[in-house]
């Protein structure tokens, strides 16, 4: 089992990954001194799979145990889900001496991590995440919250789990939707980091898709890795952090919008592509550069289907991003793989005319 450790001056904290690690759940919480009062949020999918080796992890643990097991979806990231989390605990006399166990994807990650942040005025929590964009991105770095109306994780808190624990076995029975849907935040991170990385991605999707482990840990490692030293120099958001939000902007508003029937890792693929002819328009790179950083994008035409799209209830939905300042929609652009800018603004015609473009390309 490989480690990363995420160094925060407070709330640091650990990523466990590899094959088979799962069953070291129970003496990880030991080795930490973690609360012993384990409630476990499982995604209903994963414990229909694996109740079986959960069961067995846990069977001996001599503490209290209880599990809730829910069905997730976007619009289930809401109020009425996170009630049902508190009632639980409540129920079940759980109080601040309570660990909370997030198994399942990004969704149960959010909505745990707030939870979480909240119940008691605050309880320890771990993830464990099942899928590829939440072992990529979404357990790591402490971005808790859940949708409310038509705005994407517009309430939610920064709460830092007390670790990660990811075993890669859990992404063997991912169907090819909810790999793209991971491989859309491991694109992410092929342009932000370097050429070395865009190209291993580039050359590996078939290798990500029929679940190579030794592929998966590799992209699982560098992403983690360059998001972790991105949270560690900014963990509230204020400056750099933003550089995650490539291609998010645009895959949010795309999200709603379809009514999420454009899953997130989907999302942001489109979102991408959308941030790169904006890029285009404003002058920051080339037409022959936008062609050049559009072929890992091009490797998806056949996997995303986009119908028409508003572009004016886009741009209001963009609107009530949480990430804007003083009214303005601030997207994160690329000159190049690895070279970043931030907090860009643009026009509407600029914004519309990268809407047209990026989704054209998946019509």
């Amino acid at each position: 089992m490989e480690r990363i450790n995420i160094y925060l001056p407070q709330n640091g904290y650990d990523v466990h990954f590899g094959e088979n690690v799962f069953e070291q759940l129970l003496e990880i919480i030991n080795s930490l001194n973690l609360n012993s009062n384990l409630f476990l949020v499982i995604d209903k999918n994963v414990f229909e799979l694996y109740s079986n080796l959960i069961d067995a992890t846990l069977n001996s643990h001599k503490g209290k145990t209880n599990s809730l097991i829910i069905e997730v979806s976007e619009e289930l990231k809401s109020f009425e889900t996170l009630q049902n989390i508190y009632s639980s605990l409540i129920a079940n006399n759980y109080t601040r001496d309570t660990l909370l166990v997030a198994i399942g994807g990004g969704i149960i990650g959010d909505i745990c991590g707030f939870a979480a942040a909240t119940f008691s005025r605050g309880i320890e929590y771990i993830q464990v995440p099942t899928t590829l964009l939440s072992a990529v991105d979404s357990s790591v770095g402490g971005k808790t919250g859940i949708n409310f109306g038509k705005t994407k994780n517009i309430i939610g808190a920064f709460n830092q789990p007390n670790f990660v624990l990811i075993d890669v076995n859990f992404l063997d029975t991912l169907n090819n939707e909810e790999m793209l849907s991971g491989i859309g935040e491991v694109i992410k991170y092929a342009y932000l980091t370097n050429h070395n990385f865009y190209e291993y991605v580039k050359n590996n999707i078939d290798s990500i898709y029929s679940k190579d482990h030794n592929v998966l840990l590799e992209i699982i490692k560098e992403s983690v890795r360059f998001k972790g030293d991105v949270v560690i120099s900014d963990e509230k958001e204020n400056g750099n952090r933003k550089m995650l939000n490539l291609g998010h902007t645009f895959a949010h508003a795309f999200e709603v919008e379809t009514n999420y029937k454009l899953k997130h890792g989907q999302a942001v693929i489109v979102g991408i592509a959308s941030a790169l002819f904006l890029s285009f328009k404003i002058g920051f790179i080339t037409n022959q550069k936008l062609e050049e950083l559009l072929e890992l994008i091009y490797l998806f035409k056949s996997e995303i289907k986009v119908d028409n799209l508003n572009s004016e209830n886009l741009i209001s939905i963009m609107q009530r991003d949480k990430k804007n300042r003083d009214g303005k929609i601030k997207f994160v652009l690329l000159k190049d793989v690895g070279s970043i800018l931030l907090d860009v603004e643009a026009n509407n015609n600029d914004i519309t005319f990268a809407i047209e473009n990026g989704t054209n390309i998946f019509r």
